[in-house]
């Protein structure tokens, strides 16, 4: 029974943290521009094909995973040039459709060019399963465990302790009052799409190893990113982690104990809950605080 109930917390854990790392890349944007990007599930997508694709294309495995990292931030710059900016000012419901419209572009140009077949990328560490209690653990989620937490670390130092971050923290808060003392908050824009796509793709290449990537995976992974980030309580970084974790353990619980089938719908089911009990998230969401 306790071997049955860590396996699917390994399970939970794994995925969960690509979860908070989607839910990171939500909140990022968000809180730059109140803007909720619903491409992001595509650069996570973006992030799994591209280091198959560089991988078998003969490059050293360090090179092909930063360039499936530096790819999808690029192409996150180009979505914010060409379809966020040009509209500054619109209406929230218009942006998010352009967003969704910028999700079916990028999933269709990877369609078209790497096609529609499944594809894995060989684990970072072997495959040699490690025995915990019973339960096993593959060393590939030791990796997304262990570069989740570094990613975590890096994002809270950039935002307490440097300038750039604190210039992106006060235009979250509040964007007349950063243009004020002259912080560039298109610059902010620009910087928060490029973070949130090699987020969302770093994301994307530590599961591929375990389960496989297609032209189609974002879909599914960027809209339980975004119930991780509402969980949470969208614009709250911390809560987006946990909210990426939480969601990932019920829906392993959950398919674990009581159908697999019920697997995509729980993280749904949650966010109705969490929507109808907590409308802010468990940790709410931000508020205006002294950077």
């Amino acid at each position: 029974m306790l071997a049955e109930f860590l396996q699917f917390l390994f399970s939970g854990l794994t995925v969960g943290a690509t979860y908070a790392l989607a839910a990171l890349g939500f909140t990022l944007i968000y809180n730059a521009s109140n803007v909720i990007n619903f491409a992001q599930g595509e650069f996570i997508m973006l992030g799994g094909m591209l280091s198959v694709f560089f991988t078998m294309a003969g490059l050293p495995m360090p090179v092909a995973l930063a360039l499936a990292i530096l790819v999808p931030a690029i192409v996150g710059v180009i979505v914010e040039k060409l379809a966020i900016e040009p509209v500054k000012g619109a209406e929230t419901v218009t942006l998010i459709i352009i967003t969704i419209g910028a999700s079916l572009v990028i999933r269709g140009l990877i369609q078209v060019w790497l096609g529609k077949g499944t594809f894995a990328l060989p684990a970072f560490s072997g495959e040699e399963p490690i025995q915990i209690l019973g339960a096993t653990l593959m060393p590939q989620s030791l990796w997304v465990f262990g570069v989740t937490a570094v990613v975590v670390a890096v994002l809270w130092y950039f935002f307490n302790r440097t300038l750039s971050g604190k210039a992106m923290l006060a235009t979250s808060f509040n964007r007349l009052a950063a243009e004020l003392v002259g912080i560039n908050t298109s610059w902010v824009l620009f910087m928060s799409f490029a973070m949130s796509a090699a987020l969302g793709a770093l994301g994307g290449i530590l599961i591929a190893p375990i389960t496989m990537t297609s032209y189609d995976v974002g879909i599914m992974l960027g809209l339980k990113g975004f119930v991780a980030a509402v969980v949470g309580g969208l614009g709250n970084g911390l809560g987006a982690v946990i909210g990426g974790l939480l969601v990932g353990i019920l829906e392993a619980m959950g398919a674990g104990y009581i159908s697999s089938a019920y697997k995509d719908a729980i993280p749904f089911v949650l966010i109705l809950f969490i929507l109808f009990f907590m409308p802010r998230g468990l940790f709410g969401g931000k508020s205006t605080d002294r950077v």
